[in-house]
């Protein structure tokens, strides 16, 4: 297992924000501009993702699957108009699912967050 690289690890909550496996990379949390609109926070979510695939080479092209949590299913299109502007057809497949979340700011803090798999060949 020496080929698998975890960065940003959080060892008081017991998670990577990142794990780098053989060709693919797993990231979580990926949260962005918390507390302002469920759009800008799309963006936010998407910037934290791009920046952490910088870090390793990457780009939001080399994302092939994501699940996207949403505080509220509604917010769907949304989150679609935003990805077609991101993705620029080059789209992964996608999960999207409702969820409340625990997260500082209560009912007007958190409202999406996205989780990802990158390809890395």
């Amino acid at each position: 297992m020496a080929n698998i690289k975890r960065y940003h690890v959080n060892e008081a909550n017991a998670w990577s924000e990142v794990v780098e496996a053989g060709d693919f990379v797993f990231l979580n949390f990926c949260v962005g501009n918390v507390g302002q609109s469920v759009e800008a926070q799309i963006h936010g979510a998407l910037d934290d993702m791009e920046h952490h695939l910088k870090e390793i080479g990457l780009t939001l092209e080399s994302v092939v699957k994501v699940d996207v949590l949403l505080r509220d299913a509604w917010y769907i299109p949304i989150m679609e108009k935003v990805f077609r502007e991101r993705f620029a057809g080059k789209y992964p497949a996608r999960k999207t699912i409702q969820t409340d979340f625990a997260h500082f700011g209560g009912l007007d803090g958190l409202h999406a967050q996205i989780d990802a798999i990158a390809y890395k060949k």
